[in-house]
């Protein structure tokens, strides 16, 4: 089964073509903004298009604007496609990619909003401890449960801590889905904001 992955949740960009758990062709970029004019382009590099039997995206958290566009990308192209389409938790590829690098438990900081912290603990497993925290720093810091931390704010998380551990800057790149537990993959494809909406309805 051909798998296109997509992953535009954060301040990365990428799109990934597999053949079962074999990468055909994929693409990485940090772009910071601007994911709704390179997303579509990237896939369209793949050979064929990105045409696959499964689209994988990412669900967040992250940047609501990077979220919702990589949701409408696969919903279009799962359509268009009558392709299968589920989602996965964006740390959740970041703790898998850390333990490559450092096996056993890994606590993931990326950049939240409002200058918070998204948090959230994995196990050796490669599963979650908890859910996804939104955290100012400080508090972010005194939570902090291993010594291994992954993401955009690691090394931050590491220093507020004075932690020794390791801190290893990770963005979730699609060409590691592989590395994902397909335990994690969701046919729900509600976003996951990891806070609630800044907009709030006016009481009746």
């Amino acid at each position: 089964m051909r798998t296109l992955v997509i992953d535009s949740a954060t301040e990365a960009c990428s799109a990934a073509l597999f053949e079962g758990s074999a990468l055909i062709a994929g693409a990485f970029e940090v772009i910071g903004r601007g994911h709704a004019e390179r997303l579509v382009p990237m896939i369209a590099e793949l050979p064929g298009k990105g045409r696959a039997e499964r689209i994988v995206v990412s669900l967040g958290p992250g940047s609501f604007t990077g979220v919702r566009i990589g949701l409408a990308a696969a919903r279009a192209l799962g359509l268009a496609w009558q392709a299968d389409v589920l989602g996965y938790p964006t740390l959740a590829l970041v703790a898998a990619m850390a333990r490559q690098a450092h096996p056993g438990p890994v606590t993931v900081c990326m950049t939240g909003g409002h200058g918070e912290w998204f948090v959230q603990d994995f196990g050796a497993d490669s599963m979650p401890e908890n859910d996804v925290r939104s955290l100012a720093p400080a508090q972010a810091a005194a939570n902090a449960r291993q010594r291994v931390a992954a993401g955009s704010e690691a090394k931050a998380l590491t220093a507020a801590a004075g932690s020794d551990g390791a801190a290893l800057d990770i963005l979730p790149d699609a060409r590691c889905f592989p590395l994902l537990p397909e335990v994690l993959l969701t046919a729900s494809l509600s976003p996951l904001y990891g806070r609630p909406p800044d907009a709030r309805l006016p009481a009746a």
